[in-house]
């Protein structure tokens, strides 16, 4: 489904990333493990078409989409839920769902909040007003609105209340059982033992590989 060979990232003049190559099959929960500064974020800004500057190839359903912009790869069907969430502060949690909604915005809003319950109280609160973990929750479920092919997660479980982090935990683990492929960056090792794949970076080289 997702296939990164050889991708190279700098930030400015400094190289972050060393021809990572990986792939995510249709279904397929895997993560990418890493230490903080091992390159997990700009693996995944990469494969987004978001890191200031990369090489390498990134296929998706067999087409290279190296060269898209990130929106378009986003209408191709990659979802990306950021570390920093990306919310809009000032909108409710209906109305942050509601204006990434592509199809049948009835049934992902039902998909949404099936997944995560505790969102069903909080349609009407402004996003700024949640905390970190209901914040991440809301995040992942706006992306989900996009009715995207396969997930990108950067740290989902991480600096959130231990309670939260089962619930989100579970709900992507629900969402594997669905058939939803992911390609996950974690430190703490929270959904390791689910994955079909670890992928183990540091200082930006796979290794191992």
């Amino acid at each position: 489904m997702l296939t990164v060979d050889k991708l190279c990232a700098w930030h400015g003049a400094a190289q972050a990333l060393f021809e990572v190559s990986l792939s995510v099959q249709a279904g397929q929960l895997v993560v990418l493990e890493g230490l903080n500064g091992a390159g997990k974020s700009t693996t995944l800004q990469a494969i987004m078409g978001m890191a200031p500057r990369a090489s390498g190839t990134v296929r998706l359903q067999g087409q290279d989409i190296s060269a898209w912009p990130p929106h378009r790869r986003a209408q191709a069907g990659l979802g990306y839920v950021a570390e920093d969430r990306r919310l809009f502060s000032g909108l409710t949690v209906r109305e942050n769902l509601y204006i990434a909604a592509r199809g049948n915005v009835r049934e992902q809003a039902a998909r949404v909040l099936d997944l995560f319950p505790a969102l069903k109280t909080m349609l009407g609160r402004p996003a700024s007003q949640m905390s970190g973990g209901e914040q991440q929750m809301l995040a992942i479920g706006r992306t989900l609105m996009t009715g995207p092919g396969l997930l990108l997660l950067d740290e989902p479980c991480e600096g959130i209340a231990p309670v939260l982090v089962e619930a989100i935990r579970d709900a992507l683990v629900a969402l594997k059982a669905q058939g939803m492929a992911m390609l996950v960056a974690e430190q703490n090792r929270l959904l390791a033992d689910e994955a079909d794949l670890s992928v183990v970076l540091a200082a930006g080289h796979v290794q191992g590989g």
